[in-house]
């Protein structure tokens, strides 16, 4: 099936954000708890696109849907923060990017489950490829052990992916800024009781991670999921805007390195050629599916 070329723009956008946040998310964590990060990333992110509802004058959600927007909100940002901030507290930036990177194979065996969506033989060799990737980036120094850290971050993959289902859901009835802001509203609401916690360590944190939380909040956290509903809206199939996620390993190890100086070694260089060469592969069996 052919893609707009729109869905890949807003996919590849959403990713590149979205690998600024292990970066950013590593910065701010010494002075702030996971669930005050949280709470943050996601007031300033309603902040943002409280004004664009307003403006474009969009209607609220249906009563009726308003159980799955909370469901959207809770998975994909009230508890997908928490876990997601409380693997990286003992992870890399690097190492958390790998595994949440497990989201795409999530996603796709739950579409197929769920949805009843299908996949030809060459993307899920494509999709194998790159779970290989990840497994040269994990398993490159010896035998990987499941710490706490992994743990956390595994459960985030699983939030992220039921996000991603429930997303095209809503999308079909809501435009995805509505779907999008809607879904950040009510995550923010369950967030808000981290705000004792909170309040505390703003006072005293100093200007870099603050301004690491407010970068955050705007780009990764508002514009990233715009532009990932965006995407989901707009394509044939989910494996297909999931599938752009393998490449934030390899984009969180560049930053890393750029803004707090994590240097890259050969496993990661390794690994993310081979996530790559999948990601190719994948197009390549979606470009030989239009063709039939």
């Amino acid at each position: 099936m052919k893609q707009p070329i729109s869905v890949h723009l807003y996919s590849l956008s959403t990713v590149a954000l979205w690998a600024s946040g292990f970066v950013l998310t590593k910065v701010a964590l010494p002075f702030f708890s996971a669930n005050a990060i949280g709470l943050l990333r996601y007031i300033i992110a309603s902040l943002v696109l409280l004004p664009l509802v307003l403006v474009k004058k969009l209607h609220p959600p249906a009563l009726r849907d308003i159980p799955l927007f909370l469901l959207t909100g809770a998975m994909g940002f009230f508890l997908y923060m928490i876990t997601f901030n409380k693997g990286l507290e003992t992870l890399t930036s690097a190492t958390s990017s790998i595994l949440i990177a497990t989201a795409p194979i999530l996603t796709a065996l739950l579409a197929v489950l769920l949805l009843k969506e299908h996949m030809k033989a060459i993307c899920w060799i494509a999709v194998t490829i790159e779970f290989c990737g990840i497994l040269v980036l994990m398993l490159w120094n010896g035998v990987f052990s499941i710490g706490t850290g992994v743990l956390w971050t595994m459960v985030a993959s699983l939030l992220i992916s039921s996000y991603n289902l429930l997303q095209r859901r809503l999308t079909r009835s809501y435009s995805p800024l509505q779907a999008t802001a809607y879904s950040i509203f009510a995550g923010t609401i369950l967030l808000l009781i981290f705000i004792p916690e909170t309040v505390p360590l703003i006072l005293h944190a100093p200007l870099s991670p603050l301004l690491a939380v407010i970068f955050m909040g705007i780009f990764p956290s508002a514009m990233g999921y715009v532009f990932w509903a965006n995407a989901l809206s707009r394509t044939k199939q989910t494996s297909t805007v999931t599938n752009y996620m393998f490449l934030t390993p390899f984009l969180s190890t560049l930053l890393g390195f750029l803004i707090i100086l994590e240097v890259p070694d050969l496993s990661t260089i390794t690994g993310g050629l081979i996530i790559l060469c999948g990601l190719a592969l994948f197009r390549l069996g979606e470009k030989a599916t239009t063709q039939k």
